[in-house]
C-alpha cells in the first residue's frame, strides 16, 4: 500500500459523517458489503464528496472504537460475510445463525458469539483450500500479507489468542507472569504450540483488509474520497501496551505511572478519564519516532485523509495518577508533537492529517496546529451554548477556509436533541443566526456550515435524518448504549438527497 503525500489545503467539498457498523443489513451490524456500496452511490447521487468514520479497528471493552485491541488492526466484526459466501468459504445455510437481530441498533454481544463462529468456519474452509503459493495467487497474497504487516500482525494475533486462553482478561491480569510480561522465551513457545488459532486471526486481518481496501477503491472510483480517524492513545488492554511497554511510561511491573484523560469540560464535570497509557516521549525521539512513522505510514495507505483525535495530546496531555477514579486531579504534562510531526514530513512528505482541536486549546495547541498546516474542527452546536468562553470561534462567520465544519461530532447529541435540551436563550440564539423558523431546524444547521467559509462542511447522518437524542453515537464518560446506532434504507428519502444536492451546489461544494 502506497501512501498519500496529497498537500493538507482543503478543497471545497461536503460529506456525510457515519461509521461503517451503523450502515443497514441483514446481519446484526454494518459491514463492508454491498450495503456500504449502496452508501457511497448515495454519497454521489446527493453531491457529497466526503464519507468520514470513525476508527476501524477491534473493539474492547465498551465497544468503543476509540479504545482498540490494536493501533493497526482491523475489527473483524465489519467483514462482508456475503462476499465470503460469493468466495466459496462459507455457504449460505452457514448465515442463518446471523438472523434475527435488530435492524435499528447493534446488540454487540451476541452479534460477536454468532459472527465470530461464522468466521472460523470461513478461516476453516481457506485453509482447507490453500494451496503452493508459488502457484496459488490466493496463498501468495496471504503469505505476502502476514510477511508486510508482521511488525504489528505477530503480536496482535499472539495477543489475541492469548486472552482467549485466559478467558477474555486484560493481559495485565493474565496469570502466566512470564506471557504477561512478554518474556521472549514465554512468548516463542506460546506461539508455536498455538499456531492453529493465530492462524485464524491472521486471516481475519487479511480478509479485513482485502475487503476495506475493495471498497475504498470503489469509493475513490466514485469520487468519493474517505476521512478516516486515529486515536492519538493506545487502550491499556492492547497488543501494544503488552508487547510493547517501552513505548510508554509504564513501572518495572508495566504497569502505568499515570494514565490520559480530559479536564472537567464542557462534556463532564469531574472530567473524563480515559485510562489509556501514556507516551514515552523521550523513548520516541531517540529512536526517530520510528514507531509513530510505521503508524502513519499504515494509516495514511488505508485513508484519503486521516483525522487524528486529541491534537491537544500531541502539545501537552492531561496526566491523572494510576488508580484515580476520575479525571481531577490530573496535570499537564508537554508532549513532543514538533519534533514529531517534523520528522513525519521528513519521512512521509506533507500527509494529509486532520486535528481534532476541540476541548481545552492553548496557544502552544495553536501554533502546533499552524505551523503544519492542519486544518482543525468547528462544531456548530458549540456557538450558541452561552456557557463557553470562546463562543464565537464555532460561528460560521468567523471560519477560517482551511477548516472542517461540522453540525455536531459523535460525541454531540443530535442537533434535534440538542435543540430540545439547550436553554432557551441559546435555541433563540441558534434560530435567529440561522434565520431559522424552527420547523426543520437541522436543515437551517446544515446550511449554516455548508454556506460557510469551511472548506469541508461534513453532518452526522443523525443529522441530515433530523433524527432526536434516541440516535446519538455517544454520550462521553458513560459505559453502555453507545456506539450501536444504525439506520435502515428507507430513512435516507429522495427528498433528502435531493435537498443535499441543492445545497452542494448552490454553495459550491460539487
Amino acid at each position: 500500500m502506497e501512501h498519500s503525500t496529497r498537500p493538507t489545503e482543503l478543497p471545497r467539498a461536503a460529506g456525510i459523517l457515519a461509521h461503517p457498523t451503523s450502515l443497514p443489513g441483514a446481519y446484526g451490524i454494518g459491514t463492508f458489503g454491498r450495503e456500504a456500496r449502496d452508501f457511497v452511490d448515495l454519497l454521489v447521487l446527493s453531491r457529497q464528496r466526503i464519507w468520514q468514520m470513525c476508527p476501524l479497528g477491534p473493539t474492547g471493552y465498551g465497544d468503543s472504537p476509540y479504545q482498540c485491541f490494536s493501533a493497526l488492526a482491523g475489527n473483524p466484526l465489519l467483514i462482508d460475510v456475503e462476499q465470503l459466501v460469493h468466495d466459496g468459504l462459507l455457504a449460505e445455510h452457514d448465515l442463518h445463525s446471523l438472523t434475527g437481530f435488530p435492524t435499528g441498533h447493534v446488540d454487540f454481544g451476541p452479534v460477536i458469539e454468532a459472527k465470530m463462529q461464522v468466521l472460523r468456519l470461513a478461516a476453516d474452509t481457506f485453509f482447507a483450500k490453500l494451496g503452493d503459493p508459488s502457484t496459488d495467487v490466493t496463498a501468495a497474497r496471504f503469505r505476502r500479507f502476514c510477511r508486510d504487516n508482521a511488525f504489528w500482525l505477530d503480536d496482535y494475533t499472539l495477543f489475541m489468542v492469548l486472552k482467549a486462553e485466559f478467558g477474555g482478561s486484560a493481559w495485565s491480569e493474565w496469570p502466566d507472569e512470564q506471557l504477561r510480561m512478554h518474556e521472549p522465551q514465554a512468548v516463542a513457545a506460546a506461539r508455536e504450540r498455538l499456531q492453529d488459532e493465530i492462524r485464524l486471526h491472521q486471516f481475519l486481518q487479511y480478509i479485513f483488509f482485502e475487503q476495506w481496501l475493495d471498497l475504498r477503491a470503489y469509493a475513490n472510483r466514485s469520487g468519493i474520497e474517505i476521512v478516516g480517524d486515529m486515536p492519538i492513545f493506545v487502550a491499556y488492554d492492547s497488543a501494544e501496551a503488552w508487547a510493547k511497554p517501552e513505548l510508554f511510561l509504564f513501572d518495572e511491573h508495566h504497569q502505568p505511572t499515570s494514565v490520559a484523560g480530559v479536564p472537567p469540560d464542557y462534556f463532564s464535570a469531574t472530567g473524563q478519564l480515559w485510562g489509556n497509557p501514556l507516551y514515552d516521549w523521550e523513548y520516541h525521539e531517540k529512536t526517530e519516532f520510528a514507531w509513530w512513522i510505521e503508524i502513519i505510514r499504515h494509516k495514511l495507505a488505508m485513508f484519503d485523509y486521516l483525522r487524528i483525535d486529541h491534537f491537544r495530546g500531541f502539545s501537552a496531555y492531561w496526566a491523572v495518577p494510576f488508580g484515580d477514579t476520575t479525571a481531577e486531579r490530573g496535570e499537564w504534562q508537554p508532549a513532543r508533537g514538533r519534533q514529531l510531526f517534523r520528522r513525519i514530513r521528513e519521512v512521509l512528505g506533507t500527509p494529509p492529517i486532520l486535528a481534532e482541536d476541540l476541548g481545552f486549546i492553548t496557544d502552544d495547541v495553536r501554533r502546533l496546529k499552524h505551523e503544519f498546516g492542519f486544518p482543525g474542527m468547528k462544531i456548530l452546536q458549540f456557538g450558541f451554548d452561552s456557557g463557553q468562553e470562546m463562543v464565537n470561534e464555532f460561528l460560521p462567520h468567523n471560519y477560517e477556509a482551511n477548516c472542517i465544519a461540522y453540525t455536531g461530532t459523535h460525541d454531540n447529541d443530535t442537533l434535534v436533541g440538542w435543540l430540545e435540551s439547550a436553554k432557551p436563550a441559546d435555541r433563540e440564539l441558534a434560530y435567529e443566526y440561522l434565520h431559522s423558523d424552527g420547523t426543520r431546524p437541522h436543515w437551517d444547521f446544515i446550511r449554516g456550515i455548508y454556506s460557510s467559509p469551511a472548506a469541508f462542511a461534513i453532518v452526522p447522518l443523525q443529522d441530515i435524518l433530523g433524527l432526536g437524542k434516541e440516535a446519538r453515537m455517544n454520550t462521553p464518560g458513560t459505559l453502555g448504549g453507545n456506539w450501536d446506532w444504525r439506520f435502515t434504507q428507507d430513512m435516507l428519502k429522495p427528498d433528502i438527497l435531493q435537498q443535499l444536492a441543492r445545497l452542494s451546489e448552490l454553495y459550491g461544494r460539487i
